[in-house]
């Protein structure tokens, strides 16, 4: 049963956290290219913004928590703001200033989160109080296996070749992407 639960947690987390793994390795190549953020504020960020996540979504799962599944897209401006922003900045103006700190990374990873929350609620609600604890068990490991993964993709030569030529256009088209889908799978919108 165990087995069963941490594969199952594994898709669940793959499944929801592809995106995160893009804007992490845009991230880790931000860092390299101009030392904003610090790797150490990713790595604390994508924790945070994840732990946040689960609690909201332990939150909910229990009742504690009432807000309409629609309300969740608000969260998808964050994104949008920070690609919009990062667009129509200056040309001068070094790129992208917009996340810095630890909690800048915590706040782009839950505003990227409203399809975590989709189906982490249900799948708390479902399972029983070791199997969450498992659950979540699991998402903090594979967290640390998304970092290194963005962190070596950040520092693949033709994936910094590519960010190198189209960067000033593919980092805010990822927020704005990332934001937009927020807001429409959200369904607030409709």
């Amino acid at each position: 049963m165990a087995v069963g639960t941490a594969a199952i947690a594994a898709v669940i987390f793959a499944g929801t956290d592809v995106d995160d793994l893009i804007i992490l390795t845009l991230l880790f190549l931000s860092a390299r290219a101009t030392g904003a953020p610090r790797v150490r504020d990713i790595v604390i960020g994508q924790y945070a913004g994840i732990a946040a996540l689960v609690a909201v979504s332990l939150g909910a799962a229990a009742g504690l928590l009432a807000v309409p599944d629609r309300w969740i897209g608000l969260i998808g401006l964050v994104p949008l703001a920070l690609g919009v922003w990062t667009l129509i900045r200056p040309e001068h103006e070094e790129a992208p200033t917009a996340i810095r700190g630890w909690w800048a990374v915590a706040a782009l990873t839950v505003a990227n989160g409203a399809d975590n929350l989709a189906v982490y609620i249900p799948v708390f609600r479902t399972i029983g109080p070791a199997q969450s604890a498992l659950t979540i068990a699991v998402f903090a490991v594979l967290v640390g296996l998304w970092l290194a993964l963005a962190s070596w993709l950040g520092g693949h030569r033709r994936v910094v070749d590519l960010v190198e030529r189209s960067g000033r256009w593919l980092v805010p088209a990822v927020f704005i992407a990332v934001g937009v889908a927020v807001i429409i799978r959200s369904g607030l919108l409709g």
